[in-house]
């Protein structure tokens, strides 16, 4: 043994004997003992000699040479976890409120690539061995404001950290950017890292990443368990703010890899299956129930990036969609999918729309492109009378509030019922085909504006004028009976 890890065996006895000492004296102190304590003058000789050896020994580090330093936080970091730093400028030491080297513009190399720039670097480490730099033990590492950037091809980089030594050292992560980018360095989407952290469970007997993020505004959490004895990944994400929480047990052992997600939306439960590779991703989705309500199935492409949904259910609910707080709106509202490089594509058939009972045989036909998002082609029926197609839609955010605008071509397929319907004069019953309109609709407010109505092909100025200022809003029995009156009115003005 070295002498001055002699020296520091020795100085840990001296130290345990004191602590021995005052434990067992400690509770017959008084006043006046405590005076005659003071007093003594080898008690407090030997007390300040011992505090400055500690003192002493906590700053034996400041005397290292940086390149010294800096090989063997390197070597240790790489033994670790597997990660090769690089320091770019002089290594600071502190040992307050515990020892750590602190590294300012440091990157992490990975794949040859530089991977990360870290704009400040902490450096934990062990009390133990300070006197011997070979014997330096690292027991934590904290990142700060660092800039990640990912592809296609090291988007594991997170999760295969996972495999490192974490039972003796952590890792955290904070106030950090992952910049993910597509095959030609266009930024696909940017995920910030408020904290993240690495460290054994010793329930699980496993690694744990843990981390709290934002992407597109959207705040959310991430647990993940590498189960690497059954090449199997856990991963728990929780979306509180959208009362949303999806569990995912996925299988990577094959070249298709599979897996299976269990999703809790408020109290409901579905299920998605998926397979995937590097080149895309398929899925489908259904409630847990026998006979299943609802069932999708979608696909993503990776090059060239596009996606796809279609399915059919029994009945939607556009509350869970669009109402105010519900997830798609709050989406909406982010404008997260008002970027260019997302192509996406919707196409659903339902046979009822949940507390609108008169509307059936819905095709919500949907696409965001060039950044821009509408609902053109999508068709519904009214009461088996009419049939409704959209156009030159689009849904945007204005003021924080999300609004649909576009045109809308109703077909008359049953007059006579809906003039039954509206309690219609018989003298105002004219044999109408065709209604084209334009609208614009709020989501927060239930709000609905029409203008430009042509009826049968032909612009009615006063129908258009009566129109003027009028802003159907809600669905409550008052406006229904004030849109039958209102509809019956402009019947009237258009019979002359």
């Amino acid at each position: 043994m070295t002498k001055p890890n002699s020296f520091v065996k020795n100085l840990k006895k001296i130290n345990k004997s004191i602590n021995s000492l005052l434990e067992r004296n400690l509770n017959k102190l008084n006043f006046d003992n405590l005076k005659i304590l003071v007093s003594n003058n080898k008690f407090i000789l030997t007390f300040v000699a011992l505090f400055f050896l500690f003192v002493s020994y906590l700053l034996v580090p400041t005397f290292y040479k940086q390149g010294d330093i800096s090989k063997e936080l390197k070597n240790e970091l790489l033994n670790k976890f597997n990660l090769d730093f690089t320091f770019t400028q002089k290594l600071d030491y502190n040992f307050f409120p515990r020892p750590h080297f602190v590294s300012r513009e440091s990157s992490i190399i990975k794949y040859q690539n530089k991977i990360a720039d870290i704009d400040k670097l902490k450096i934990y480490v062990s009390l133990d061995y300070l006197f011997s730099l070979k014997n330096i033990n690292i027991n934590e590492v904290i990142l700060e404001n660092t800039n990640f950037e990912l592809n296609i091809k090291n988007r594991d980089f997170f999760i295969k950290l996972l495999d490192n030594k974490f039972l003796d050292a952590k890792l955290n992560i904070k106030n950090s950017n992952i910049f993910f980018r597509d095959s030609e360095n266009e930024i696909l989407f940017i995920n910030i890292i408020k904290n993240l952290k690495y460290y054994y469970d010793p329930n699980e007997l496993k690694n744990i990443l843990y981390s709290e993020n934002e992407i597109f505004n959207v705040p959310f959490s991430l647990e993940v368990v590498n189960h690497k004895d059954e090449t199997k990944l856990y991963t728990k994400l929780d979306l509180n703010f959208a009362k949303l929480q999806i569990e995912n047990l996925f299988n990577y052992k094959d070249d298709i890899k599979s897996g299976s997600a269990t999703i809790l939306l408020n109290s409901d439960k579905s299920l998605i299956n998926y397979k995937t590779n590097k080149n895309f991703l398929e899925f489908d989705y259904s409630n847990e129930l026998e006979n299943k309500k609802f069932f999708y199935k979608g696909k993503l492409n990776f090059k060239p990036f596009y996606s796809s949904l279609e399915g059919d259910t029994e009945e939607i609910n556009f509350s869970y969609l669009f109402d105010t707080n519900a997830i798609i709106a709050e989406l909406l509202k982010t404008e997260i999918f008002n970027n260019k490089n997302i192509d996406f594509k919707l196409n659903i058939n339902a046979n009822k729309i949940k507390n609108y009972w008169n509307f059936t045989n819905l095709f919500l036909k949907s696409k965001i492109q060039e950044g821009l998002i509408d609902i053109d082609d999508t068709k519904i029926e009214w009461k088996d009378n009419s049939l409704i197609k959209l156009t030159d839609t689009l849904i945007f955010v204005r003021d924080g509030k999300l609004f649909l605008e576009g045109k809308s071509k109703i077909k008359i397929t049953n007059a006579k019922n809906i003039y039954k319907f509206l309690l219609t004069p018989k003298n105002f019953r004219k044999n109408i085909k065709t209604i084209d309109l334009s609208f614009s609709y709020s989501f927060d407010e239930k709000g609905l504006i029409l203008n430009d109505i042509m009826i049968d092909g032909k612009y009615n100025q006063i129908v258009n004028s009566k129109l003027k200022n009028v802003y159907f809003r809600g669905s409550s029995r008052q406006n229904k009976i004030f849109l039958k009156n209102m509809i019956n009115d402009l019947l009237k003005s258009y019979s002359g």
